[in-house]
């Protein structure tokens, strides 16, 4: 039986996880983290998206990824191959690193690609790994919220902001941390 082919178009816009495989540890250390995210950039030089939020937990990563010439396939393969032989091969391991294929949600509204974002920035609180999303290194939320226009050269921020009025980082961080709510004009700014 094949599998289920994954919808593309160029322009398209996907929550990206991948697992390790039985739940193991994917990223040891920080050293590990920096190799994913040079490799993520190897990655986007051959096959380029925009990498609008990530975070690197210990045992997944999730990546929200808008496509431009190319399905997120190409990409994931080069990227999750080229992972798990320097995985094993620096920690002198045989086997799979990742658990199956990568997980791959269309986004589809506007709605949905802010909960995403959301959820990605939230997911080492949710863990109990920190209490804050500005206290997680291996995240992206940090270039969002930064007043210092901190510049993570792995994602482009613009996007997720143009949804929120001015100042954006302000409410976007009110977005996240759960503290803002939108008044109707807001919400019409929004649409």
């Amino acid at each position: 039986m094949s599998r289920k082919h994954r919808v593309w178009f160029p322009g398209a816009k996907y929550h990206i996880t991948s697992r390790g495989n039985r739940r193991s540890s994917i990223f040891y250390d920080d050293y590990d983290r920096e190799a994913y995210l040079q490799l993520l950039e190897e990655a986007r030089r051959y096959f380029p998206f925009y990498l609008h939020t990530y975070c690197l937990m210990t045992n997944h990563i999730h990546l929200q990824i808008e496509t431009i010439h190319h399905h997120p396939k190409d990409m994931m393969k080069m990227l999750n191959s080229r992972y798990a032989m320097y995985f094993n091969k620096r920690h002198h391991l045989v086997g799979h690193v990742f658990q199956g294929r990568y997980g791959a949600e269309l986004i589809d509204s506007k709605d949905y690609l802010l909960d995403v974002s959301r959820y990605i920035h939230l997911n080492p609180v949710e863990a109990n790994m920190v209490k804050s999303p500005s206290d997680y290194r291996w995240s992206s939320y940090a270039a969002y919220v930064s007043i210092s226009n901190l510049v993570n050269p792995h994602i482009t921020t613009t996007k997720i902001l143009s949804h929120f009025p001015e100042p954006q980082k302000e409410h976007y961080r009110k977005f996240v941390e759960g503290s803002f709510t939108l008044s109707s004009s807001e919400s019409a700014y929004l649409e």
